[in-house]
């Protein structure tokens, strides 16, 4: 019995180191595979209990695991969606022919790196086929809140690359100066006009028009003027009139002393802004606080637009598109504008090396890895996401050929023994001769 024992220990030892090998070799072929973890094999004694003075040899057996929560080293790249992240948490993914199918929600495999480019329908994929997933943006950019511990919101990330946009505008802040010397007795009253350009919802250039008249009094000066605005969308229509008092004082001259209105939105003294209603919608007027210096002033005799700002934008092409270490996905136009569009989450589960290991270096949740959480990247235990970055093979080449040799050796030793075994069991039947 014990050397028939020490035969099966040698046997199961060559099986062990075969199964060690196999996983070397798999950890050397992927060792310039982007985002691989390698594998590795632990062996395990088998005991089988002994009676007086005989020993049975019990022999090993082997467990391998895919060390998924091991990192490899980041290297940089040129394509602005070449994705890794630095830290915690993984990156959800789909099979491109599950999203094509649009046979329900596709199943979520999460990666913790991929070089992810727009295919013919505009999802960002990798060249193996798999579609980043997301959180889509409402059209103003925020995402709303969906439910952290399911799949079910994630959407594939689509790119419209001949996406057309525009952003309407909602707020012109202007600091114009008015000539104090147009309100004194005896002036001409001359006519005082701006015109100022917006963009409707549909990103159509139009105008807003502001007229300033003066009030000329029979003595003195009045410091008073009166504000007209008209929307060229409207065949100039007057969407606004204002009384304009402007200070005299020593300290506070030429700044903005009240503002009635006759029509149009209410001034409100605290912000220095009025609503006025163009044809898309209301539109926001700052013309500076009362006792500020910004905004209008009358002073001099000289009519100066000193500034105008203003929201929104023409419509513009997408020229292109970036992740932020947050995981947003921002679109870039060619009038300057940025829109977020989609937010890519990160995925953890408490027993990383739990998941269940798939092609294409993805992995699976399931009951040994514990449930997933969806994180903002950067929150909780999960890191950032890099863009223009792929992450390296775990596979350290030198360790694995170091392991390759203690494999051999202890592969040789198991036949040397199966080789023994053999030569004994031969001596024995020669007893019988």
């Amino acid at each position: 019995m014990t050397i028939s024992s020490s035969l099966n220990a040698g046997v199961a030892g060559l099986n062990a180191n075969a199964t060690r090998l196999g996983t070397i070799s798999d950890n050397i072929a992927n060792a310039s595979t982007f985002g691989y973890k390698r594998a590795a094999t632990d062996f395990h004694s088998m005991v089988i209990s002994s009676q007086g003075a005989t020993y049975s040899a019990g022999g090993v057996r082997t467990t391998t695991q895919r060390l998924i929560d091991e990192r490899g080293s980041l290297v940089s790249t040129s394509n602005p969606t070449d994705l890794a992240v630095r830290g915690g948490g993984m990156i959800p993914v789909a099979l491109a022919s599950e999203v094509q199918g649009k046979n329900g929600s596709p199943q979520m495999f999460l990666s913790t790196t991929g070089s992810f480019r727009t295919d013919a329908n505009g999802y960002l994929k990798t060249p193996s086929g798999m579609v980043l997933m997301g959180w889509p943006a409402q059209p103003d950019g925020t995402i709303p809140a969906f439910p952290r511990d399911t799949q079910d919101a994630l959407e594939p990330v689509r790119l419209n690359v001949n996406q057309f946009t525009g952003e309407p505008t909602t707020a012109i802040d202007i600091a114009v100066n008015l000539p104090a010397t147009q309100t004194e007795e005896g002036a001409d009253g001359e006519l005082q006009q701006l015109s100022i350009e917006y963009y409707d919802n549909l990103g159509t250039s139009e105008n807003v028009k502001l007229e300033f008249v003066p009030t000329v009094p029979g003595t003195g000066s009045s410091n008073e003027w009166t504000l007209t605005l008209k929307d060229t969308a409207q065949d100039d229509a007057i969407i606004g009139e204002y009384t304009l008092l402007f200070d005299d004082g020593r300290t506070s001259g030429g700044t903005l002393q009240s503002v009635t209105s006759i029509s149009g939105g209410a001034y409100d003294p605290s912000t220095g802004a009025m609503i006025v209603n163009v044809a898309g919608g209301p539109l926001e007027l700052n013309i500076g606080r009362a006792g500020s210096s910004e905004g209008l002033t009358q002073l001099s005799d000289s009519f100066a637009p000193v500034s105008i700002s203003k929201d929104g934008s023409p419509v513009g092409n997408m020229t292109a598109v970036e992740v932020d270490a947050n995981g947003f996905v921002h679109a870039f136009f060619d009038t300057g504008i940025t829109r977020t569009i989609y937010q890519v989450p990160l995925v953890d589960v408490p027993n990383p090396n739990g998941m269940v290991s798939l092609d294409n270096q993805t992995y699976l949740p399931s009951p040994e890895s514990g449930s997933f959480f969806l994180w903002n990247a950067g929150d909780g235990p999960t890191g950032d996401i890099v863009a223009y970055a792929r992450e390296e093979s775990t596979t350290d080449v030198a360790a694995e050929l170091t392991s390759m040799i203690q494999t051999q050796r202890a592969y040789s030793s198991n036949a040397k023994v199966i080789q023994t075994v053999d030569e004994m069991l031969q001596e024995t039947t020669n007893i019988k001769r």
